[in-house]
C-alpha cells in the first residue's frame, strides 16, 4: 500500500481513536486545573522582532523607550519563544488551523485560503472571487476545483454581516455561508464540502467543547469557523464580521486608543477595511468588544453565557499596517532591516497593544486572571521587513519579470490560470503553489521554471523527493493527496508576485519574515524567561490542552506527527 493511502487509513483510525478519548472527557473536572480559561490572541504579522522592539525599545521611535506596555506586562510573568516558527506555507488559513489543531498542512490537509483539491468538483453557483460553477455527477470521477474559504463563499461580500438573512449590520457568522458556492463531493452524493469539514483533523475547539468546554472564537471570515474542526458544532459562540467588505459606520463604536466609529475614520477608503489605517482599527474593535463581552460572561452579541473555557480572536492592524500603501494619506512597514516601525505601523501596534489591555483588565476585574493562561501569537509573519528587499513581479508597471504560474500556465486547470479573465487565479503571494492538470508534466513544468528563474524571481523549488519530505505525494488516492501542489516555488527574500500598488509585502512563502512570529505564553504563576531554541506554532495546540488538564493526544496533529507541548513551561500535569 501507497504511503498516502496508509495515512488516509491512520487519519481515520486516529479520528476514531479521538472521538472515543473525547467522550471519555466529558465528565472532566475543571476545577483540578489551575488554568480554566484560555486567551488565545493572533496578531496576524507579529514577528518576533517586532515583540522585542516594542516591549525592550528601539531607536528612534518613541524616544527609544517600550511602546506595548500591555504586552511587556505579560511578558513580566511570561515564556517568551524568539524562535517560532508558523506552518509552510504561513498563510492566515494553515497557519490559523495549525495553531488550533496541533497539524501540518500534510496531515490536515489545508495550504491555503484558496488552494485545489483533485478530489472535488467545483461549486454549484460561482463564488464572489471567480471560483467558476461546473458539474458534479455523485459516485463520478472529480475533475477536481479550486478551494476557496474566504470572503468569496459569502451570501454578500460586501456586506459586514455576509449577507446572512435577518442578521444584524455586523453579525452574520456561518449563516452568511453561500452553501451553492462550496465545492462539492461527488464522493458522498455531491454534497457542499463546509469549512470545518474540509479541514482533516480536529482541534482544540472540539477537544474542548467535548470534555464540557464553553468555546468561543471570534475572525475574519464566516469560513474560519473551520477552528470548529470536523462537524461543525464545536462553537459555542462564533463571531466573524467580513474583513472585506464595504466599510460603514458602526455606530457606539470607540476603539481602544480613541478613534470613534460612528462614522467612517477614513471616508476616502471605503472599499474594504484593509484599505485603511484608520479603518482597520475599528473593524478590529468589533472583535475585542466581542472578547471582552465573553471574559463578562455573555456571549459576543451581549447576552448571558458562560465565561469560555477558550476564547480569543486574530488581529488584522498590524499586518495591514506592515504592507499598506494608502495613496495619499501614508506607506507603512518598516524603516529598515532591523525592523524600525514607521509611523503608520507604529499606530497598529499601540492600538493592538492597547487592546489586549483592555482584555487583561476585563479578566483582572472578573477575578479571571489567575485562572487565565493567556498564548500570544501569529498566524503569519510578512516579508520582508527590510523596505529594500522588496521587489514586486509583474510590479506595478508591469515589467519587473512573469510569475511562475504564467510560465507554465497551460499546463494548469483552468480555474488556477493566471490567464483566466474571469477566474479567481493562480495561488501566488509571496510563494507560488502550482497544481498541475497532468501530474507527470511536473519535470516539463520544472524545466520551464528552471528556465526563467531570474525573470520569476526564483529562490527555491520543490517537487518529488523536496516536497515529499514535509508534504505527502501530490495525486489522487490511493497513490497521493489530491490537496499537495506538484510543486511549489519560493521565490527570493522580498520577491511578491503582484502588480498592485497598495502594498510593499506579504505573506505566504517560508521565508523567516514570514515565518518567525511572537509566541509567548503568560500567567501570573510563571516566572519570566526567555526560549531561543526552535519551536513551532503547531505546538500551541497541545500546550493548551495540557493545561486545561486535557490530554493532548486527542489531537489527531499531535498523534499524527509527535507534536510535542512547548518546553520550559510548568503547567503542573504530565500524561
Amino acid at each position: 500500500m501507497k504511503k498516502t493511502a496508509q495515512l488516509l487509513m491512520f487519519l481515520t483510525v486516529f479520528a476514531l481513536a479521538g472521538a472515543m478519548a473525547q467522550d471519555r472527557d466529558q465528565d472532566h473536572d475543571w476545577e483540578r486545573s489551575q488554568i480554566r480559561h484560555v486567551l488565545l490572541i493572533s496578531i496576524d504579522g507579529m514577528h518576533a522582532v517586532d515583540y522585542l522592539n516594542c516591549t525592550q525599545g528601539i531607536a528612534g521611535v518613541n524616544s527609544g523607550q517600550p511602546y506595548c506596555p500591555s504586552l511587556a506586562a505579560l511578558g513580566s510573568t511570561g515564556v517568551n519563544y524568539t524562535a517560532a516558527s508558523t506552518s509552510k506555507p504561513s498563510d492566515s488559513f494553515p497557519g490559523l488551523m495549525t495553531i488550533v489543531s496541533g497539524a501540518t498542512p500534510r496531515t490536515m490537509g489545508v495550504y491555503y485560503d484558496v488552494a485545489y483539491d483533485r478530489s472535488l468538483d467545483a461549486p454549484a453557483v460561482t463564488t464572489g472571487n471567480g471560483v467558476a460553477s461546473g458539474t458534479c455527477k455523485a459516485g463520478g470521477a472529480p475533475t477536481g476545483s479550486t478551494t476557496e474559504f474566504d470572503e468569496g463563499i459569502d451570501i454578500d461580500q460586501t456586506k459586514l454581516n455576509g449577507g446572512a438573512p435577518g442578521a444584524g449590520l455586523t453579525d452574520g457568522g456561518i449563516a452568511s455561508i453561500d452553501v451553492q458556492r462550496l465545492d462539492r463531493d461527488p464522493k458522498t452524493g455531491c454534497a457542499p464540502v463546509y469549512p470545518w469539514n474540509f479541514v482533516r483533523t480536529n482541534t482544540i475547539f472540539g477537544v474542548i467543547h467535548a470534555a464540557g468546554g464553553y468555546t468561543a472564537w471570534s475572525d475574519k471570515h464566516p469560513s474560519y469557523s473551520s477552528v470548529s474542526g470536523p462537524g461543525g458544532t464545536s462553537l459555542d459562540d462564533y463571531y466573524s464580521p467580513e474583513i472585506n467588505s464595504t466599510v460603514v459606520a458602526l455606530p457606539g463604536v470607540t476603539t481602544p486608543s480613541g478613534i470613534a466609529c460612528s462614522t467612517i475614520p477614513d471616508s476616502s477608503q471605503t472599499g474594504a477595511w484593509t484599505d485603511s489605517f484608520q479603518n482597520i482599527q475599528c473593524y478590529d474593535t468589533l472583535k475585542v468588544n466581542a472578547v471582552v463581552r465573553e471574559i463578562e460572561g455573555k456571549n459576543h452579541n451581549g447576552h448571558a453565557a458562560r465565561v469560555p473555557t477558550i476564547l480569543g480572536m486574530n488581529f488584522q492592524a498590524v499586518s495591514v499596517g506592515e504592507k499598506l500603501i494608502e495613496a495619499n494619506v501614508a506607506t507603512g512597514g518598516y524603516k529598515d532591516a532591523q525592523g524600525t516601525p514607521t509611523a503608520s505601523l507604529l499606530s497598529e501596534i499601540e492600538f493592538v497593544d492597547d487592546s489586549i489591555g483592555e482584555m487583561v483588565q476585563e479578566l483582572k476585574d472578573r477575578g479571571l486572571y489567575e485562572s487565565t493562561l493567556v498564548v500570544i501569537t501569529a498566524k503569519h509573519g510578512q516579508s520582508p521587513i527590510d523596505p529594500n528587499r522588496y521587489f514586486p513581479i509583474p510590479g506595478h508597471s508591469g515589467n519587473n519579470g512573469t510569475t511562475p504560474a504564467t510560465l507554465i500556465a497551460s499546463l494548469l486547470p483552468t480555474s488556477e490560470s493566471p490567464l483566466n479573465p474571469t477566474g479567481i487565479g493562480a495561488t501566488e503571494d509571496d510563494v507560488s503553489l502550482l497544481w498541475l492538470i497532468n501530474g507527470a508534466n511536473t519535470q516539463a513544468a520544472v524545466d520551464t521554471l528552471e528556465g526563467s528563474a531570474a525573470k520569476a524571481g526564483i529562490g527555491q523549488i520543490y517537487y518529488g523527493p523536496s516536497l515529499a519530505l514535509n508534504y505527502n505525494t501530490p495525486g489522487l488516492a490511493p497513490n497521493g493527496d489530491p490537496r499537495t501542489p506538484d510543486i511549489i516555488v519560493t521565490p527570493n527574500v522580498g520577491v511578491t508576485y503582484t502588480g498592485s500598488t497598495a502594498k510593499l509585502s506579504e505573506h505566504g512563502g517560508f521565508s523567516h519574515d514570514d515565518t518567525n512570529v511572537m509566541l509567548l505564553l503568560s500567567n501570573p504563576a510563571f516566572r519570566p524567561h526567555t526560549v531561543f531554541s526552535g519551536v513551532a506554532t503547531a505546538q500551541v495546540a497541545p500546550t493548551i490542552l495540557k493545561a486545561l488538564g486535557l490530554d493532548p493526544r486527542t489531537l489527531d496533529g499531535v498523534r499524527m506527527e509527535g507534536t510535542p507541548v512547548l518546553p520550559d513551561v510548568n503547567l503542573n500535569f504530565s500524561w
